[in-house]
């Protein structure tokens, strides 16, 4: 099973700093983190999504991750 962290407007919008998951990819835990978190709607697809500290697409398996970081764009500087 694995941690997914919020960061910023998408811990904002779920209310939590992490959940845990045991969705097969990462495109099925993203439709129910939507499914879960209606907030998240319009946040989650400008998200950086790393898994394991590695960004990839939503076909990727999640069997033996460990950390999945959910990003939303920063600003500042």
């Amino acid at each position: 099973m694995a941690t997914v962290r919020f960061f910023a407007a998408a811990q904002e919008a779920t209310g939590r700093d992490s959940v845990t998951t045991d969705a097969e990819t990462l495109g099925i835990l993203k439709q129910q983190l939507l499914a879960e978190h209606p907030a998240l709607t319009g946040i989650l697809p400008r998200c950086a999504v790393l898994v394991d500290g590695t960004r990839v697409d939503d076909a990727f398996a999640l069997a033996g991750a460990t950390t999945i970081d959910v990003l939303p764009p920063f600003a500042g500087g």
